[in-house]
């Protein structure tokens, strides 16, 4: 059967983060780790903030043990899950002037 994807389904994935970067480790680390948050889709919202969308509920939990596996060894990380629904709700400033949000990836649909 068949189910449409609609905006109550499609998650959008959060990953917010403080790193350390006094030492030359710590840099490397924080490089890596932003680095593989790339590689696995997602993109710089703010410096130490990166989105990514995910077709699925599923999806989502797939890539939260990813960000989970590649945790640098120093540092505050936090994952925040939220539907597209609410994902639509999010208000975006330049400055004072109201900014409209990213349009959502389109969907492929296989049949």
């Amino acid at each position: 059967m068949f189910t449409r994807l609609n905006a109550y389904h499609i998650m959008w994935l959060f990953v917010f983060f403080d790193l350390p970067t006094n030492h030359k480790k710590e840099r490397k680390a924080a490089a890596i780790f932003r680095k593989n948050l790339i590689k696995d889709g997602f993109a710089m919202m703010q410096y130490s903030v990166y989105t990514r969308h995910c077709a699925s509920n599923e999806s989502a939990i797939v890539h939260i043990k990813r960000v989970q596996s590649m945790l640098p060894p120093w540092g505050e990380v936090s994952i925040l899950k939220i539907t597209d629904k609410q994902f639509g709700y999010m208000l975006n400033y330049y400055g004072r002037q109201r900014k409209d949000p990213a349009p959502s990836p389109g969907q492929l649909e296989l049949f």
